[in-house]
């Protein structure tokens, strides 16, 4: 059974002009999308800015309201869940924010931010547990213990972004959406984020959704990936075909803006007109996902 099961989500925004905010249409920010992901799997999710991905990962954890669909986790609806039973269930599902500097509270001292969801949750039986319980937190994450009593302004910020897995981890989670988790860190400390996040779900067993435009990143990390195009899965397969066999012109064109260390690569950059995709989009069809090969799904008409 999969861990996380999407079925059909929908998230739109209401646009709204003139002096009077008269509503104008919708931005369909996520747009009808399904996929599955099993426990100690990371789906990689991959677009440019403003396909929908965010919007998507939020939506996922009920950060944001999906305006139609579902989001099974565990088994269970958690678009019908709210108050107690939500704040219950969320325990499982954490996620992890872009901005190091801005997902942790400037006021709060290390022990305090990664504190605060085992006290809400109640995992600590005493003072003494709950520190011994944050240590542990910090130096799974490769962080001193001693530094626990410090505030976020005295890290790098990738030591930030190491906070904000341990603050993740508190709860101990099935599944983490990783919301580019390293795309405002240096190339070198990227590496190190993403191999402790590797480690970690081995060392657990974890589940990630992981979002990223890079889709170098992305095929590291992941097992399977999916393309996501104005709001769209366009294109779902394992790492490796999407990078050696992409189907989409979409798939391709993000590929082709990988930088390349090889000089003599004679691959060129493919840049889509904005009416390249189909002329289905253009009449505002959607092309059902079909699968072209085992395990290998595209969203674009094969008439």
């Amino acid at each position: 059974m999969n861990l996380l099961e999407i079925k059909n989500l929908k998230v739109h925004f209401l646009v709204k002009h003139g002096l009077f905010g008269r509503p104008g249409g919708h931005i369909k920010a996520v747009d009808d999308v399904s996929f599955g992901l099993q426990p100690g799997e990371t789906l990689g999710l991959v677009g440019e800015s403003g396909c929908g991905k965010t919007t998507l990962g939020r939506a996922i954890m009920r950060l944001i309201e999906p305006t139609a669909g579902s989001v099974w986790f565990d088994g269970e609806d958690i678009t019908q869940m709210n108050g107690g039973g939500l704040r219950a269930r969320r325990r499982k599902f954490q996620m992890i924010f872009q901005d190091p500097y801005g997902s942790l509270n400037p006021r709060m001292t290390v022990e305090e931010i990664i504190g605060e969801a085992i006290d809400i949750h109640r995992l600590a039986e005493s003072k003494a547990a709950r520190a011994t319980r944050i240590a542990e937190l910090l130096r799974a994450v490769g962080l001193n213990p001693a530094h626990a009593q410090r505030y976020p302004h005295e890290f790098s910020g990738g030591q930030r972004q190491r906070i904000g897995i341990a603050r993740a981890l508190a709860v101990e989670p099935k599944l983490i959406v990783c919301d580019e988790p390293v795309s405002a860190l240096d190339v070198s400390v990227q590496a190190q984020i993403i191999n402790l996040l590797q480690d970690l779900q081995q060392e657990r067993g974890l589940g990630y959704l992981f979002i990223a435009h890079d889709l170098a990143v992305v095929e590291h990390i992941s097992h399977r990936v999916m393309v996501m195009y104005r709001g769209r899965v366009v294109e779902l397969a394992d790492a490796k075909t999407i990078v050696r066999d992409p189907r989409h012109p979409y798939t391709k064109a993000l590929l082709s803006a990988v930088p390349v260390v090889d000089p003599d690569s004679k691959r060129k950059r493919i840049v889509l007109p904005d009416d390249a995709w189909s002329a289905q989009e253009r009449a505002q069809e959607i092309p059902p996902l079909r699968e072209v090969a085992p395990g290998h799904w595209l969203a674009i008409d094969l008439a």
